[in-house]
């Protein structure tokens, strides 16, 4: 058939379909296997894995603040793949084919460019927290250290808020994948399944076993990412009419698509829908990526360039996925569709994003449902884990051990946690009227250079006793033993905040929330925290006042403005669940959040901050650097890098500017490239072409398969080679310091027997 030959037709939707078009294939006790034996033990083995190379290579101590940062040299291939997984939602892969279908070729591209430009852009800010910050666990801990209680307590609900937005889209998403799939599954067992997996793993080595999982999940979704577009678009197969370039062109320039397309072509770039959404994703995603502290976590856990890296390699990667995907699945859908003269599935299901477990299915069978479940389980895993870590993180830090209970009460920002006096690095910036008594300022002796605390390290590794009573030192005793206790609460939290992951999927189900409101009214009410938590890291003339004021009003004019754009669709606020997440209501409510908290947070902080010389600009990056354990300091992460400086002296601002000073330039110029390729030369590009001819149709699928194929690569080869090399080096350090001192008691003993 020719193109030019064929009358353009719109297709019939298919009605009165709920997840009937996607045959279940799988009996409950199947799912159930799969899921919890098949992946949920894979990942505790791998966990497992993990903690016996920290603990016999690298010789890490099992504490808190490790559980929570993975020592913080995690490497950059690794983080790539990590931050990628995590933020590789199921509706990623579901969402992205439903917008194929509603708006043609470019709906994939549209989709992904605004989430793949905030994680590239993502390194900017994150490289100045580690600058600013460099001991912070939680993003939330810079504001309680910089704005007091109050801000802390008002974002800490907001970010617990963002958290259980991610959970619900997840919920929401997993269940009807495995409900699609899988015969007879009730809510409570989909949410039970959901629950099990998003913290099976998380228990046996904290967020450094959600890197090594992360990464098997990788390897497994680009695995069948392959297998996927492969077998649809270079496998012809005469029942749906896919595996040919030159059939799927053929079919896709007779369908009639949306009025926003140029000439209603699904062939081109110029689509309403597509742009909208673009922008639309683009101030969604931002809520997600910044205000989020899986994100943080993530960033947290690798050295400055490795994170900036990390970070920018995990954008392209996370855009290859659904990109490839959905432009797969998608035009196979439509293909499809038009032989046979219909929608081969309802306006909800569609919705609902079944369109890639439907074609899945019907071009694989039962092979296919295995696969789409396999999927589902994997980005389940790998996002609901580091939401599990991030909540948990965020209670440990920023709840217990600040208002339940916290080592000592009443504490100035620049008083010692461990005696309460003011601490002498800071005597410069906060002069203390009666320091001509010495006993009134802070003595403790650094941890890296107490040798009460080397002895009681030492009782602890070679004794069974409690621990609590091994120790002696006068210094740090009490807080090695509130540590400990810490340590054992960041089980039961995890425990905790796993099993209530049950009633609250219960309640979203009971709500009928779907996937669709779940993830884009969600994030309107969560978006006003992302100017707040940026100026709080790069403007020092931010205030609380400024903080509050402005996290609280765009909050409350985000919601009132996609109200008020909800009540001009048809139906007007009796239909508030369609109407408030249309195109429009969501991008003006987003954008209107977005705008307002800005603008306010700045205004009222140039009304009520207390800056008003360098030395308070000073002290208000000092506060941030103040953010730190004393057993566990952040000066030794950058030991290395700085040999001059005696153990335990802390790296001034100046040589953490310039040890930062590439991981910044990096983090520019790779945000910047980022910025002008997806902004600029793609669009630019594509948008020119006006409809795509069959040969500008094929060089842009085989240039996304391509990018699909090369991404797949750096996952399966890159990663695991780069941590193997790092755990070999570390390995071979490991016996050239036992050589060391076997040589160094020989020397000894000769030295001693000569003397005698």
């Amino acid at each position: 058939m020719s193109p030019t030959s064929c009358i353009k037709t719109e297709l019939p939707t298919a009605v009165n379909r709920t997840l009937g078009a996607v045959v279940p294939v799988l009996k409950k006790h199947e799912t159930a296997l799969l899921l919890l034996l098949g992946f949920g033990a894979v990942s505790v083995c791998v966990a497992i894995l993990y903690r016996l190379i920290r603990k016999y290579v690298f010789h890490d101590q099992q504490n808190v603040d490790r559980a929570f940062d993975a020592g913080g040299r995690v490497s950059t291939s690794l983080t790539a793949v990590t931050v990628a997984s995590q933020l590789l939602w199921p509706g990623d892969l579901l969402q992205s084919a439903t917008i194929t279908v509603k708006s043609g070729i470019s709906g994939p591209f549209w989709y992904t460019v605004g989430a793949a430009l905030n994680i590239a852009l993502f390194p900017i800010v994150s490289v100045h927290l580690k600058t600013r910050a460099p001991g912070a666990k939680t993003y939330l801990q810079i504001m309680q250290a910089r704005f007091g209680k109050p801000a802390h307590v008002i974002f800490c609900i907001l970010a617990l808020l963002v958290n259980l937005v991610v959970v619900s889209v997840l919920l929401v998403a997993g269940i009807t994948s495995i409900q699609s799939l899988t015969e007879g599954a009730s809510d409570e067992f989909c949410v039970l399944i959901v629950a099990v997996l998003f913290g099976s793993y998380s228990f046996v080595g904290g967020l450094g076993t959600t890197f090594y999982v992360s990464y098997l999940n990788a390897l497994v979704i680009f695995s069948i990412l392959v297998f996927l577009n492969v077998k649809i678009l270079f496998s012809p197969d005469e029942g749906s009419g896919t595996g040919s370039f030159e059939k799927i062109y053929d079919r896709m320039v007779c369908i009639l698509g949306p009025e926003g397309n140029q000439d209603r072509s699904l062939m081109s770039f110029r689509s309403e829908n597509g742009i909208v959404w673009a922008f639309m994703g683009l101030c969604v995603t931002t809520s997600l990526t910044y205000c989020d502290q899986a994100s943080w976590q993530s960033r947290i856990a690798a050295k400055p360039l490795q994170g900036v890296l990390g970070f920018q390699i995990a954008s392209y990667i996370w855009f290859a996925v659904p990109t490839s995907i959905a432009t797969s699945t998608g035009l196979a859908y439509l293909v499809m569709s038009y032989e046979n003269a219909t929608g081969q599935l309802s306006v909800g299901d569609i919705d609902a994003g079944l369109v890639t477990p439907f074609m899945t299915q019907k071009i694989l069978g039962d092979v296919g449902a295995y696969l789409i479940l396999t999927l589902t389980a994997m980005t389940l895993m790998s996002t609901g884990s580091g939401e599990v870590m991030a909540v948990s993180a965020i209670i440990v830090y920023d709840i217990y051990q600040i208002y339940i209970n916290p080592f000592r009460s009443n504490l100035s920002k620049f008083d010692c946690i461990l005696c309460g006096r003011p601490k002498q690095s800071s005597l410069n910036i906060v002069p203390v009227a009666s320091l001509d008594n010495y006993e009134m300022v802070c003595n403790c002796p650094d941890v890296t250079s107490c040798s009460a605390c080397e002895k009681d390290e030492g009782n602890t590794t070679n004794s069974k006793d409690a621990v609590s009573e091994l120790y002696k030192c006068p210094y740090h005793s009490r807080y090695r033993v509130y540590q400990d206790k810490l340590f054992r609460y960041k089980s039961w939290c995890i425990l905790w905040v796993t099993v209530a992951i049950v009633p609250i999927g219960l309640a979203i189900i009971a709500s009928g929330i779907d996937l669709n409101w779940s993830m884009l009214f969600g994030f309107i009410i969560t978006i006003p925290c992302f100017p707040t938590i940026v100026l709080a890291i790069f403007w020092s003339k931010t205030s609380g006042a400024g903080v509050i004021s402005g996290g609280l009003f765009g909050l409350v004019c985000g919601v009132s403005v996609t109200v008020g754009v909800a009540s001009t669709y048809e139906g007007g606020l009796g239909n508030f669940m369609v109407n408030s997440v249309q195109n429009y209501s969501v991008l003006a409510g987003a954008g209107s959040s977005l705008v307002v908290s800005f603008l306010t947070t700045v205004l009222v902080s140039l009304g009520t901050h207390q800056v008003r010389s360098a030395d308070d600009v000073d002290r208000v990056w000092q506060i941030m650097r103040e953010i730190d354990n004393p057993l566990h300091p952040w000066s030794e992460q950058y030991a290395e890098d700085f040999p001059e400086l005696k153990r335990g002296e802390r790296p001034s601002p100046q040589h953490l500017e310039q040890m930062f000073r590439v991981a910044k330039i990096v983090a520019f110029v790779g945000g910047l490239f980022t910025l002008i390729l997806y902004v600029g030369v793609i669009p630019g590009v594509m948008v020119s072409l006006n409809v795509l001819s069959l040969h500008e149709f094929k060089t842009w699928t085989n240039v996304l398969q391509f990018f699909c194929f090369a991404m797949t690569a750096v996952v399966i080869v890159v990663a695991p080679t780069e941590e193997f090399v790092q755990i070999y080096r570390q390995h071979r350090q490991n016996k050239m310091r036992k050589r060391q001192e076997h040589i160094g008691i020989y020397t000894h003993e000769m030295t001693v027997r000569t003397e005698l």
